[in-house]
């Protein structure tokens, strides 16, 4: 259980640094609570890790990459996200999207400026493997 804990930090930690704020208010992180990590018996090495994440208005996601594959429904609010090399998607209540492990997420961003964006995420990972690391700003990124 403590091994449990101490992951669930790591991958909270390196998840909260990859949704910095761009602008005047660079310390304000997106809010994030896992909700589960379950190993999974019928896929040997993997765990499923499920998240719920919260962007404040206006709030943007700083370029990352998953070391996992990543399953996103958006629960409340819109967002507006790009993958390396794929067109600008806006994102509603209800909608979902996918990133594998080899995506680059230029960066989402909430659309609104006086309502949050909230997101269920589920990831499937190698087991104790790190979910997501930021990466340097991309031109044009959101």
């Amino acid at each position: 259980m403590k091994n449990v804990a101490m992951f669930l930090s790591v991958v909270g930690l390196a998840f909260l640094l990859s949704l910095q704020v761009h602008g005047d208010d660079a310390a304000q992180v997106a809010k994030e609570t896992p909700l589960m990590i379950k190993r999974l018996p019928d896929v040997p090495g993997k765990e499923a890790l499920l998240e719920k994440v919260v962007l404040a208005p206006g709030q943007v996601a700083s370029p990352h990459r998953h070391n996992a594959d990543v399953f996103v429904y958006v629960l409340e609010g819109t967002i507006v996200t790009q993958l390396k090399g794929g067109l600008s998607q806006t994102l509603h209540a209800g909608d979902v999207f996918y990133e594998s492990p080899t995506d680059i997420h230029n960066g989402s961003r909430n659309a609104s400026s006086v309502e949050s964006a909230t997101l269920l995420v589920f990831f499937l990972k190698k087991i104790g493997a790190a979910s997501t690391f930021p990466l340097p700003a991309v031109d044009g990124a959101h």
